[in-house]
């Protein structure tokens, strides 16, 4: 007999409603029939345990059973579990399946009972509570879309693993805000089935001592106990204790918190205990529904582009997600519960009576062990007309009534504490895989259900296409404006080298139009004192710090950079103003390293990236290893960051990470030949080019000009998060006409607009030209009737909606003159 069973059975077979039965009223719960002499019913549960659990609904509320020589009631009748968890919680304490991780993690949350377990959940609560769930959103859609990125066109992905690594890497990055390595990540997956299996076999031992044995499935077990302590290890101690503090880890919490039972700081034993937890309940179950999720979407592809009609209107590209977004999202979320109905992760949970207890009709003696199967519960037919059917619309105009009966996450005191941590996760991040990537199913390769305490899906593969560019609907607002291009002094659209031909624009897929004629010059700039003053300064800055030779300096002082930040921050001064300009240096000498051999091979681009990242997760300087680039990092990450709000830190890391991340991923596709228009679409460049670029970096740095954050309310704000996208797309796209002839130039293949455009659709340089001008334009009359939406609402963000059009304006002007985008004579002639 195997304690793993594949399925995708009917575990509740179809019945109608009981009437009076003589069972119903008996005081002991019946036996259920098919006991064999000293096994009992462990061979039908161990055979195929869905569809047994499923079957004792017909013979009564409680249901007795027989493993072996113990006797187990099981709790059949959706509204007795109820019950169970809420009303007897005090009397009915987990169970052996739960005690068995007890001894091996300690008694954290998830094993604890009574005062210790309301103690402890009080001390954690604060990290699930709303004012720290739109941090988590934004990390959990840059964490997604960092792996999605690193997928291919045509590559066949086993969906369970890398839903698995993705859930773990949320994980992580939210709550302990570390990150761990590709070793540790592995092991951490080797180790879970190992770990699962032993808790259930142990479980039903009819002697704790067997468990002592040296069994096969013991020493296993034991052994994925040693690694996950050593995983979580990693994630609890890999930051340092200042960093936590201001970000608010999970460890920080627990680590400033103190026991009221004994009025002593918790340990690093319960810090490692609950940590644990966050990771066996936060990785599993999540990856589990997310591959289900992309099961029942391809067999269900009308719902699959129900989804994304939906996400085009309330979640629109490149906008951070915010609780108030997921909240519009009715569909998405119906699609979801149906999921977690259909494919409930736990199988079986128990529970035991401390003293005698009722469950109805039924009387259950002290000691009893207390069965109970939410994958029964959920596909129980009276409940849920033809439960096997994936019906999302079941969940709409109140048609999921009856919420005694759903019980995914539990109820009472011991329900889930990060039920809306998860159901936001299974939201974003199926957003930001659906929108970039279209799976195909692979013949014969579709999910199974593996049954361990969880049910599982394995063996789902799918082909990966690249999602098309998708047209967000237009607003009613917008449509109304239609003419008016809202453009003012500082939009401005760089001219084209030629006039396009007729017909429909590649990047827009529009016919072709003519862009508005170029507005008013940019402003003047400040006093030219200031800023030559601010260059002097930076260029002795980078030749001291490294950064540069004096050999190199005319060149690279030929760029200008202090004019981009006086067109672009014109009203930054001294200290700031100073800080602005050695940051777009900084940034500017790391950008022209990876013109040559980091940006080819990813592993040399890891080696220049992962250290600065590093420096935003709150790793310690020291080393005399460390390079001129990593120590001028430091000193501007401090500079930065200092007397800024925690939220203002968070965000900037969060900005900055996804920057840096880019250039090692440009050199992942380089190298992979999966580079613009050979194999990576219009949208994932402009995805990349879009974060490689440093504008939302620098577009946090006008608060610190400012001298203020701006307000909380117009961050919330999806129409800021989509005027931010517009702003870097914009500035990106200008740079892109300016740089073109110079990265035309350089070896390899060019992350540039125009050139994916030439390459993926064939075009002449002029139409392509033309079409990214169509697009500046495009996106500069959206931006401006977001500012006036915006304005309306938050006339105290004025001076921030105002910067982002004159970070436009900035780069245009800058981009216009600068010798940085000139193609020397020797070069032209090479």
């Amino acid at each position: 007999m195997s304690l793993l069973t594949e399925t995708r059975k009917l575990i509740v077979p179809p019945r109608t409603a009981p009437g009076p039965s003589p069972l119903a009223r008996a005081a002991v719960p019946p036996l259920a029939p098919g006991a064999l002499p000293g096994l009992g019913h462990a061979g039908a549960l161990l055979r195929d345990p869905l569809r047994f659990l499923g079957s004792l609904s017909r013979h009564g509320g409680v249901v007795r059973i027989r493993l072996g020589p113990r006797t187990v009631c099981v709790v059949t009748d959706a509204r007795l579990v109820h019950t169970l968890l809420v009303a007897l919680a005090h009397d009915c304490p987990r169970g052996a399946v739960q005690d068995t991780l007890k001894t091996a993690f300690g008694d954290g949350l998830l094993m604890s009972e009574g005062q210790a377990h309301r103690d402890r959940r009080r001390i954690i609560q604060p990290a699930f509570g709303p004012d720290r769930m739109g941090e988590y959103l934004a990390v959990m859609q840059q964490v997604t879309e960092e792996r999605a990125g690193r997928w291919r066109p045509g590559q066949v992905l086993d969906v369970a693993k890398e839903m698995n690594h993705l859930a773990l890497e949320i994980v992580t990055r939210t709550l302990f805000d570390a990150r761990l390595s590709e070793d540790a990540t592995v092991a951490f997956h080797r180790a879970l089935p190992d770990l699962v299996k032993g808790q259930i076999v142990q479980s039903l031992y009819p002697s704790p001592a067997l468990a002592r044995l040296p069994l096969p499935v013991n020493r296993r077990f034991d052994d994925a106990v040693r690694v996950l302590n050593r995983v979580v290890d990693q994630a609890v101690n890999g930051r340092a204790a200042g960093a936590e503090e201001g970000r608010r880890t999970l460890p920080a919490l627990l680590r400033a918190a103190t026991d009221p039972a004994s009025g002593c700081p918790l340990t690093e034993a319960d810090v490692r205990s609950e940590a644990i937890a966050m990771f066996g309940a936060g990785t599993e179950t999540v990856s589990t529904t997310l591959t289900w999720l992309l099961d029942e979407l391809l067999r269900h592809p009308e719902v699959e582009a129900r989804i994304l009609a939906e996400l085009d209107e309330h979640l629109p590209a490149g906008t951070v997600p915010t609780l108030e977004a997921l909240a519009r999202l009715t569909y998405t979320r119906s699609v979801t519960q149906e999921v977690v109905r259909l494919h409930a992760p736990n199988a079986f949970l128990m529970r035991t009576a401390r003293v005698p207890v009722d469950l109805g009709p039924y009387r259950v003696p002290a000691g009893t062990e207390l069965l109970y199967s939410l994958t029964a519960l959920h596909r129980d037919p009276l409940r849920y007309p033809e439960p096997m059917s994936f019906r999302p619309e079941r969940w709409q105009d109140a048609g999921g009534t009856g919420r005694p009966s759903f019980l995914p996450f539990g109820a009472g005191k011991h329900k889930c504490i990060g039920e809306a941590f998860a159901w936001a996760e299974l939201t974003v991040a199926a957003a930001a895989i659906l929108r970039r990537w279209r799976p195909v199913a692979v013949p014969g390769a579709r999910a199974r259900e593996v049954v361990w305490t969880t049910v599982q899906a394995h063996g789902l593969r799918v082909r990966l296409a690249p999602r098309g560019a998708r047209s967000p609907r237009r607003s009613s607002t917008a449509a109304s404006r239609e003419g008016d291009t809202g453009s003012s002094p500082g939009d401005t659209v760089p001219s084209s080298p030629g006039e396009p031909p007729s017909g429909r624009c590649p990047f827009t897929g529009a016919t072709r139009a003519t862009a508005p004629a170029d507005p008013a010059a940019p402003a003047d700039l400040r006093s030219r004192a200031d800023l030559l003053l601010s260059a002097d300064r930076h260029a002795d800055w980078a030749v001291r710090r490294g950064l540069l030779t004096p050999a190199e300096l005319p060149r690279y002082r030929g760029y200008a950079l202090h004019e981009l930040i006086g067109y672009a921050y014109p009203r930054a001064r001294g200290t700031e103003l100073d800080l602005l300009v050695d940051m777009l240096g900084w940034f500017t000498i790391l950008d022209d390293r990876f013109d040559g051999p980091p940006g080819r091979h990813p592993v040399q681009a890891r080696a220049v990236v992962d250290p600065l990242i590093a420096v935003l997760d709150g790793a310690r300087g020291g080393s005399p290893s460390e390079s001129r680039l990593l120590l001028s990092w430091r000193e501007l990450w401090e500079r930065q960051t200092a007397s800024m709000s925690p939220e203002w830190r968070a965000r900037a890391a969060r900005e900055w990470r996804a920057c840096l991340s880019t250039f090692p991923a440009e050199a992942d596709h380089r190298a992979n030949g999966t580079v613009p228009a050979l194999g990576l679409d219009l949208t994932d460049t402009m995805w990349l080019r879009r974060h490689g670029s440093c504008l939302y970096p620098f577009m946090n740095i006008m608060e610190r000009v400012h001298g203020t954050d701006a307000p909380a309310a117009l961050h919330a704000e999806p129409a800021l998060h989509q005027l931010r996208a517009n702003t870097a797309d914009a500035a990106t796209l200008i740079n892109d006409l300016y740089s073109l002839k110079r990265e035309e130039r350089q070896g390899g293949t060019a992350f540039n607009t125009v050139l994916t455009l030439e390459r993926a659709h064939g075009c002449t340089r002029d139409r392509a030209v033309h079409a990214v001008r169509t697009r500046v334009a495009q996106l500069q009359q959206e931006s401006e009737e977001l500012r006036r939406d915006l304005l309306r609402r938050h006339p105290a963000g004025r001076w921030y909606l105002d910067g982002t059009r004159e970070l436009v304006a900035g780069v245009q002007a800058w981009t216009s003159t600068s010798h940085r985008y000139r193609v020397r004579d020797r070069e032209a002639r090479q």
